[in-house]
């Protein structure tokens, strides 16, 4: 049977059920990497450990993250979709359930390790979306699935803060919350989730998965760690030299095997490789806007001149809930966008809205309303783009290679969030304020603004991807085909220029 005669799916009942199931799961996937990020000072004053050793709770979700999505992706559209999502979820519970029981650093960071497992069901989430749902309701049902993303990344903040308030915090209670959500995902993927019944089957491609793993370590584990080892230090510069060598073998690798994981015409493909740039921008302002808030309204004001001195649980309610809130309802909003207008122009236009947000909050953040009302233009213009960016991946791929092909944009999506966190760090790091001895370097408020410059000129760079790269939608046409009976022939010159 070929891939085409596959991928036509039986629609079924219950499309609200299964969106509403795997939004849940989707959600939990962003929770895993930001849960850890308001309580890594309580992790380390627990575990004794210094500040470069509690990093790795941080970076080792990222790391396997880049390693297993593209593997379970691929390995979900091969295989099934259902029983993938099934055991990514049980390997997220089980290293959930060791985060909250050790009292060792090296074990909290194994179960970190495959807490970042749980990455990969974002894309799997999206293929079965793509087997399961109704042509009409898709781009809305992946809307409200990415929408979760931004959501769940927001909702981790406010609950890590929520449930380590007071004078004797117990780091635990966060990880057991990630239990009990996952738990919850899993019994709506085991009941109400169908079996998979598009599977392309073949080998599982170990080389190009082992390549692109070290690949992805040697380029992410400097960008994550180069502001501890030094970014000229011999470590630094040795791993992202070793990314390039790796580069170059993992596609010489996928070139020559019968099955690659990454078929590089995909990867190659204009409307997935602008895709992928435009997702690491977005996400490289998405992290930008999490860190550098969270920071600024955390300044004491009364020390350096600017700040709110707010806590790290105000920090996440007051300031960064509402950018959230915004994000969930506005992915909606997105996938009627995507529905009507197209994919591209929903991309360009949730870019704009990035661009004046990080405007408003570069001149004007002096003030609680201004720093919200500017956060919720950009949670705008996050959830627009990732209402976007599955759409534009599903009409420029064939049905079974959506799950890799997602993979790799979330990939893109993580990638640029590391690099967010790590040139943030470091502007915040290099201009501080001159206080006495003996207390802590707190940034000047001119590396604020310059923070929020260039993620605002990341959005400019998707505005720029969005209107100049990528083709106009088919989308629309279709639509229109449709209304004059024409649906059929426009059909088949869209499958034609797709494959």
């Amino acid at each position: 049977m070929s891939h085409a005669q596959q991928a036509v799916p039986r629609r079924r009942s219950g499309d609200t059920t299964v969106v509403l199931v795997l939004g849940l799961a989707a959600m939990v996937v962003s929770m895993m990497q930001t849960l850890v990020v308001p309580i890594l000072g309580i992790i380390q004053n627990d575990l004794k450990a210094t500040t470069a050793n509690v990093s790795w709770v941080a970076t080792a979700t990222l790391l396997s993250a880049a390693v297993f999505t593209p593997l379970f992706g691929r390995f979900g559209d091969q295989h099934g979709k259902k029983p993938t999502l099934v055991g990514v979820l049980l390997v997220m519970i089980a290293g959930s359930v060791l985060a909250a029981t050790t009292t060792s650093l090296t074990w909290l960071i194994v179960g970190r390790v495959m807490q970042g497992a749980a990455t990969a069901i974002f894309p799997l989430a999206l293929s079965i979306l793509r087997e399961e749902i109704r042509p009409e309701k898709l781009h809305g049902a992946m809307a409200l699935v990415s929408g979760t993303l931004a959501f769940g990344s927001g909702l981790a903040l406010v609950g890590a803060g929520l449930l380590t308030r007071g004078s004797a915090p117990d780091y635990h209670r966060v990880f057991w919350l990630a239990v009990l959500l996952a738990v919850v995902a899993l019994a709506g993927v085991l009941f109400i989730v169908p079996a998979s019944r598009t599977k392309t089957g073949g080998r599982t491609d170990w080389l190009g998965a082992l390549t692109l793993a070290a690949l992805l370590v040697l380029f992410l584990l400097p960008i994550s760690q180069g502001h501890q080892w030094g970014w000229t230090s011999g470590r630094t510069v040795g791993s992202f030299a070793g990314a390039v060598v790796m580069a170059v073998v993992w596609v010489v690798a996928e070139r020559k095997v019968a099955e690659p994981m990454v078929d590089m015409k995909m990867f190659a493909h204009p409307p997935v490789l602008f895709t992928n740039l435009a997702g690491l921008m977005l996400g490289f302002a998405m992290f930008a806007q999490f860190i550098g808030v969270s920071y600024l309204v955390q300044m004491p004001e009364h020390v350096v001149g600017y700040g709110f001195g707010a806590s790290v649980l105000e920090a996440s309610v007051v300031y960064l809930l509402p950018t959230t809130l915004v994000s969930l309802v506005g992915a909606q909003v997105g996938g009627v966008l995507v529905r009507r207008l197209g994919a591209r122009v929903t991309l360009a236009v949730g870019a704009c809205f990035g661009v004046l947000g990080f405007t408003w909050l570069s001149a004007a953040h002096d003030t609680t309303a201004s720093v919200i009302g500017a956060g919720m233009v950009i949670g705008l213009a996050i959830s627009f783009g990732y209402a976007a960016m599955p759409a534009l991946i599903v009409a420029g791929v064939p049905a079974h290679q959506t799950g890799i092909a997602n993979g790799i944009n979330s990939i893109s999506r993580s990638v640029g969030s590391a690099i967010a966190s790590a040139v943030i760090t470091s502007l915040l790091a290099s201009k501080t304020v001159p206080l006495p001895a003996g207390m802590p370097a707190l940034p000047e408020e001119s590396q604020f603004t310059l923070s929020f410059v260039i993620a605002g000129a990341a959005f400019f760079l998707v505005v720029v991807v969005a209107v100049l790269a990528l083709k106009p939608d088919r989308a629309p046409v279709l639509k229109a085909a449709a209304e004059t009976g024409a649906t059929k022939g426009a059909e088949a010159e869209l499958a034609a220029e797709t494959v």
